[in-house]
């Protein structure tokens, strides 16, 4: 893969993985490759999707997977010299955006009540964790922090505190 044509992008938008298709010869190699990959994700955050895509499928190591995870390896080849530069800043509140569908449904785009208000109360925990780190880093937010949610129902149940009989067996 050093002398391999370079990606742009680490996942092909215009197919998805399919099912079928010949089994690699070494699943340990498949094995390792998805390992490695899911480390540089700690570095190279850009590929966090991708990794997480073809590590759905690490019980069924199929020739379409590993060419996925082979276009993941010449994206990071063509893109080995980008960095993140990080400036100082005097933003001081914190954003979070909510948005869950249901089972990744692409046709119809449907979502429950339910899985939204996970994903809104999942955020509120994540935020909550992230002003007490940046508290203890002394930096101190002095806003509260603003949750957006595109779900009507679950900004109604959020802010009624009441359990209704319809939203009662909600974890």
């Amino acid at each position: 893969m050093v002398n391999c044509n370079p990606s742009r992008t680490p996942v092909d938008t215009e197919s998805k993985l399919k099912t079928d298709g010949d089994l690699v010869f070494d699943p340990t190699l498949y094995r390792n490759l998805a390992g490695s990959l899911q480390y540089l994700t700690f570095t190279r955050p850009d590929i966090s999707y991708a990794v997480q895509q073809v590590c759905l499928y690490m019980h069924d190591h199929r020739e379409p997977y590993f060419s996925a995870h082979k276009r993941i390896l010449r994206y990071v080849h063509g893109t080995v010299d980008y960095g993140l530069q990080l400036f100082s800043s005097s933003i001081t509140y914190l954003v979070a955006y909510s948005n869950a569908d249901w089972a990744g449904c692409l046709t119809s785009c449907r979502s429950t009540s339910e899985a939204e208000y996970r994903g809104v109360a999942n955020a509120v925990v994540e935020t909550s964790w992230l002003r007490n780190l940046l508290r203890e880093l002394h930096t101190p937010l002095s806003f509260a922090t603003r949750v957006y949610c595109d779900n009507v129902s679950v900004v109604y149940l959020s802010c009624n505190l009441v359990q209704h009989q319809r939203t009662k067996y909600t974890k």
